[in-house]
């Protein structure tokens, strides 16, 4: 059984194809959409497992935006003794729900990586010679 352990929002997440999974609010991505998951750290398919250090090159997990939905309501509560201060606050946090489509390579974003490390490396060697 395929599976990988992707990175979004500071949080990782295990996922399989087919998975329906719930992240943080992807910022301007309209519902129905593809999402494209760059940040891909481990991926398992029967027996053969391939550890990223951290990240894995060339390999992109792909979904479909389904809907944006509120988390639960969160209840804040200040108090301070004495001074008869009390306030109450809620918090509902926004999330994603993406349909994970597909675990595989995707060429285009592995050349995107290696002329953003020529490129980095370069500019390193520039400032050395400053």
């Amino acid at each position: 059984m395929k599976f990988a352990v992707i990175q979004t929002g500071g949080k990782q997440y295990k996922v399989r194809e087919g998975d329906t999974i719930e992240i943080e609010r992807l910022k301007a991505s309209a519902v129905s959409s593809e999402v494209v998951f760059e940040k891909v750290l481990l991926v398992a398919d029967d027996g053969k497992v391939q550890l990223g250090s951290p990240t894995l090159t060339g390999v992109v997990v792909k979904g479909v935006l389904q809907a944006e939905v509120r988390g639960p309501k969160i209840r804040v509560m200040k108090f301070k003794s004495k001074v008869r201060h009390r306030r109450v606050t809620g918090h509902r946090q926004k999330h994603s729900q993406v349909l994970i489509q597909s675990i595989g390579e995707g060429k285009k974003v592995a050349l995107k990586t290696e002329e953003k490390a020529k490129t980095k490396a370069k500019r390193a060697t520039r400032k050395k010679n400053e």
